[in-house]
């Protein structure tokens, strides 16, 4: 089944995650705020997705906000053995829906317990802690606020750390505190900013975690993207997907969907293999 999802990929010891993971923000109501249109389709798609094999499911509990991780609890409590849920801290949600950075320690940890509650956990797989804007780092000083998760790892109720939106500055600022499992970055085909990041996270077994992998709230468009697609017989947002997952053995994807038949899509990406001549195509769209 894992072979189906494009393999695993093992960044520490008791962590392993298939390489076509599931990320769950799309199951929030419009702009990730408030409950779903349809909980019971929202309940359905998780299940689809575990049911396919996926072990690696990605969440927050800004996401809108406590929504999401509730319907994961509803859909997937008692979790499987294998599945492991990856979720973030470092922002909370205002009630006009504003997104709200908040890294204080004191309320990093205070997230974390928030998402053992709501997820039904006595224990976090992997926390990630969200730095940056959407589309860039910021080069903040990372030890405070990473140490305080760390801390939270020594006491049992985290197993690893990650970060998200971070630089490769801030990547070495954390391995020097605790041990680094995943870094969660914009990164797709036409947003190639982090290439020396991909590289050099793939150097030191750290998962790769491309955010927005088919182009974000607004989706990716490239003419050159949908010419390659139509000559294999895939979709735009498959092609975009195997693109990745051929990019770099440490990636691990999390694209999102509320649909049923999009996940399937996206699971069926992870078994095309793209020409030689297609990836040289594909490269020059950051060109």
């Amino acid at each position: 089944m894992t072979a189906q999802l494009g393999g695993t990929v093992t960044p520490a010891d008791g962590l392993t995650l298939t390489r076509m993971g599931y990320g769950a923000m799309q199951l929030a109501g419009p702009h990730v705020f408030g409950p779903p249109r349809d909980r019971g389709r929202a309940v359905a798609v998780l299940r689809a997705a575990v049911e396919a094999g996926v072990t690696h499911i990605d969440t927050a509990d800004f996401y809108g906000p406590v929504v999401v991780n509730e319907i994961i609890r509803e859909a997937l409590h008692p979790y499987p053995d294998a599945l492991r849920i990856v979720t973030k801290v470092g922002a909370r949600r205002g009630a006009d829906g504003a997104w709200i950075m908040s890294r204080h320690p004191a309320d990093l940890r205070a997230q974390v317990h928030d998402n053992l509650r709501h997820l039904g956990l006595e224990t976090l797989d992997v926390v990630n802690l969200r730095l940056g804007d959407v589309d860039s780092p910021n080069e903040e000083p990372v030890a405070e606020m990473f140490g305080a998760l760390a801390e939270l790892r020594q006491q049992g109720l985290i197993r690893h750390l990650g970060l998200s939106a971070a630089s490769l500055a801030q990547l070495e600022e954390a391995r020097a505190i605790a041990p680094v499992v995943s870094v969660q970055n914009l990164y797709n085909l036409a947003q190639r900013q982090d290439d020396a990041l991909v590289e050099r996270t793939a150097a030191e077994n750290i998962a790769f975690v491309p955010y927005f992998p088919l182009g974000g709230f607004t989706q990716l468009q490239s003419g050159t993207l949908s010419r390659v697609a139509a000559r294999l017989g895939a979709s735009p947002q498959q092609v975009a997907l195997a693109w990745l997952l051929g990019r770099s053995p440490n990636i691990a994807l999390i694209p999102g969907t509320s649909s049923p038949d999009h996940l399937r899509e996206n699971i069926a990406a992870a078994g095309l293999t793209l020409p030689g001549d297609a990836v040289a195509e594909l490269d020059r769209i950051a060109g």
